[in-house]
């Protein structure tokens, strides 16, 4: 992946002057632009050769500009999903490298994932009732300790979420990908070994990214193979789980939730998920943290140089034809 041309437009969501170690500009051939995501563009989209998309602003806004990029060669997300930037992967010029945020999510997401397992399992929510309404409500709760937990999807950020499980004295902790392999942690199962592992599991975690695959892999043959008291834990895409199906066994009590992300989002009024019982809630914030932006200015200024100098990019999942 090379910077071919002259000059090169490169659009970045922050602006150019608050990301160190970028090239600068006279040297590199690279003009940088500032786009967020507003109505008017900074420059034409024909000029841009590096665009990175902004963050958490939706697919509508992410494809706006890329039917009219026709000179881009990197397509940058700042998020570890690309599920919002394919719908204009179609609009792309052949040989356009699409690259994802891993290793800037992992430490905030991994941490909201146990901030939800603990959160549920020791009553936090009620907890809270309870002091707006002058309540003690004391009890017995279960802990995460002898628990056994199931991450399915795991990359980057299922391994980083097994990292801050190690200290909780779990009885286990079992690993599903796309396919399997080993890691030093031990054996990461295959997606076909779902079925004999969800029986086993007293926390599912969803960490996987939304492809056609992942759709609705938590539907409702998944969740009824989840043992009754179980809990169900997604900080992937809503879309990972069948939300009607989840209604079904929560509003039964069989099992319970903590999502992160919803199935629609943002989760409008009167939605049942709203007060499901023994569901949690948390807005989509897996990801934004005080950790997010360091991490992602040194991402963009990594790659922005690779792109500068010829180098190979990072994170690249496809390349267009």
């Amino acid at each position: 992946m090379r910077c071919e041309d002259t000059t090169a437009d490169v659009w970045l969501p922050i602006p150019a002057d608050e990301i160190e170690d970028l090239p600068e500009p006279g040297e590199s051939g690279l003009n940088y632009r500032f786009w967020d995501g507003g109505p008017e563009f900074p420059a034409d989209p024909a000029h841009c050769a590096f665009y990175v998309v902004p963050y958490m602003k939706g697919s509508e806004i992410a494809v706006r500009p890329l039917a009219g990029m026709t000179s881009v060669r990197v397509v940058q997300t700042l998020s570890a999903g690309i599920d919002h930037v394919t719908p204009g992967i179609g609009s792309l010029p052949p040989g356009v490298a699409l690259c994802n945020a891993k290793g800037v999510h992992e430490a905030s997401t991994a941490e909201l994932t146990l901030a939800l397992i603990l959160a549920s399992l020791r009553g936090i929510p009620g907890f809270v009732r309870g002091q707006d309404a002058e309540e003690w409500r004391a009890g017995f709760y279960p802990a995460l300790a002898d628990k056994s937990v199931l991450i399915v999807g795991y990359g980057s950020i299922g391994a980083a979420i097994e990292d801050r499980l190690a200290p909780f004295e779990c009885a286990r902790v079992a690993r599903v990908a796309r396919s399997a392999r080993t890691t030093g942690r031990g054996p990461v199962h295959a997606l076909s070994d779902l079925p004999a592992l969800l029986p086993e599991a007293d926390v599912v975690v969803l960490s996987t990214p939304l492809t056609p695959v992942t759709r609705h892999l938590a539907d409702a043959g998944f969740l009824a193979r989840m043992k009754d008291g179980a809990l169900l834990v997604n900080v992937a895409r809503g879309p990972v789980v069948d939300t009607n199906a989840l209604l079904k066994e929560v509003e039964s009590g069989r099992i319970t939730a903590a999502l992160d992300v919803t199935d629609p989002e943002p989760l409008p009024a009167g939605h049942p998920l709203w007060h499901a019982p023994g569901v949690l809630i948390s807005p989509h914030v897996g990801g934004s943290t005080s950790a997010f932006m360091p991490r992602a200015k040194r991402l963009i200024a990594a790659q922005v140089r690779r792109f500068a100098a010829g180098e190979d990019l990072v994170n690249v999942l496809l390349t267009t034809d």
